[in-house]
């Protein structure tokens, strides 16, 4: 399924939860979809946890 579907689909889940449930039920469909987001790139092996909890490196740092 290309990219292009999931948002199509991601976009029409919201609308109907915005349109039915109102915003609070937007917010919470659109928060899910981002953590179920982030669990499916976990899944698939593209993201490493130690992605979130390293720390960045500051090349322009003077001494």
């Amino acid at each position: 399924m290309s990219m292009a579907v999931v948002g199509m689909i991601a976009g029409m889940a919201l609308g109907f939860a915005g349109y039915f449930g109102g915003f609070g039920a937007f917010l919470l469909v659109a928060a899910l979809g981002a953590v179920g987001f982030v669990v499916g790139r976990f899944a698939d092996g593209d993201l490493d946890a130690g992605d979130f909890f390293r720390a960045r490196e500051r090349r322009d740092r003077r001494r």
